[in-house]
């Protein structure tokens, strides 16, 4: 008889806090691949751990060379072809691989847990789970867990067929790799040839910025409210974007504003690309842009709880 792992609070957050704490104790060395709308991209991961201190080096094998280090909550982005490094400190989403925020314990009460058995994934041994959603504004997951600590070595996002919209996988991994911290940081350091671009976010918040929602997205929490300097020609301030991030604990959504552009063309519609989804809004004179790995509907709820209120 299959043994079963999870069902609902408070096993479900056990489970998701041992994945979570897996992907920031466990070094290790993998390829990761991740196929999406019917295209795949691959990256060789280098995670090294040493008590608190983590630090984790991904190497794109597809796409345009380029070498992104993440530690603690920056993010160093070496783009070779441009000899350029981009650096921005910003708060961590979810380690790689990994699931946003396994401490959430509102989590059990949008998914709930079934165990579907074992099954061996780059070699190693994994239980397989499947998140499935409690309603229709979130998508549901398939997860492979290395058996012994909890990696997470492969993960399907399903729709509400059952469908899956986008799915990646470790095919090849390392256990307890000989990969030191220090090692990283020295690599990291050496921007020897490379111009640098600081791009740090500055943390905001939606009322001082003039936004809000009228009518929360049920299980969908705000996490950041960022403002992203970009300036412009004459350096106004209006032109910096906004970036406003929620999660239900698992899946995220970020709302992007931005002043309309005249000699920008733009138009309000939606897309898809494997689990993520686009929609573009215009209210008054700025542009909205939904992205989230959530269902349309979903988006349309925010986008249409979103509106403009005098900044305090």
């Amino acid at each position: 008889m299959a043994r079963s792992i999870v069902a609902e609070s408070p096993s479900i957050n056990y489970w998701l806090a041992r994945t979570h704490s897996a992907s920031k104790t466990i070094a290790y060395i993998g390829t990761f691949v991740v196929s999406s709308g019917g295209a795949m991209s691959s990256a060789k991961v280098f995670h090294a751990c040493e008590g608190d201190r983590q630090i984790e080096r991904v190497e794109t094998l597809s796409g345009p060379p380029r070498s992104i280090f993440r530690h603690n909550d920056q993010v160093v982005t070496f783009l070779i072809d441009q000899k350029v490094v981009r650096s921005e400190r910003r708060d961590s989403l979810g380690a790689f691989p990994g699931l946003l925020d396994s401490n959430d314990t509102r989590i059990a009460d949008f998914y709930r847990a079934r165990h579907e058995g074992v099954a061996r994934v780059a070699g190693v041994a994994a239980d397989v789970t499947t998140l499935i959603p409690k309603d229709s504004k979130r998508f549901g997951y398939r997860v492979w867990t290395e058996q012994r600590r909890g990696l997470l070595v492969k993960s399907q996002t399903l729709d509400s067929n059952g469908k899956v919209l986008e799915q990646s996988a470790f095919s090849e991994l390392q256990l307890d790799a000989p990969v030191r911290v220090d090692q990283l940081m020295q690599m990291m350091a050496n921007l020897e040839g490379y111009r640098v671009e600081n791009t740090d976010l500055v943390k905001t918040t939606a009322a001082s910025e003039g936004w809000a929602l009228r009518v929360p997205v049920a299980g969908f929490m705000p996490l950041h409210f960022y403002r992203r300097p970009v300036g412009n020609s004459n350096g106004a301030q209006g032109a910096d974007a906004l970036q406003w991030i929620f999660s239900d604990g698992l899946a995220s959504v970020s709302i992007f504003v931005e002043p309309s552009d005249s000699q920008r063309q733009q138009s309000e519609g939606g897309g898809s690309v494997g689990a993520t989804q686009t929609l573009t809004r215009q209210i008054e004179n700025y542009w909205l842009t939904l992205v989230g790995e959530v269902p349309m509907g979903t988006l349309r709820l925010f986008a249409d709880s979103l509106e403009r209120r005098a900044s305090k």
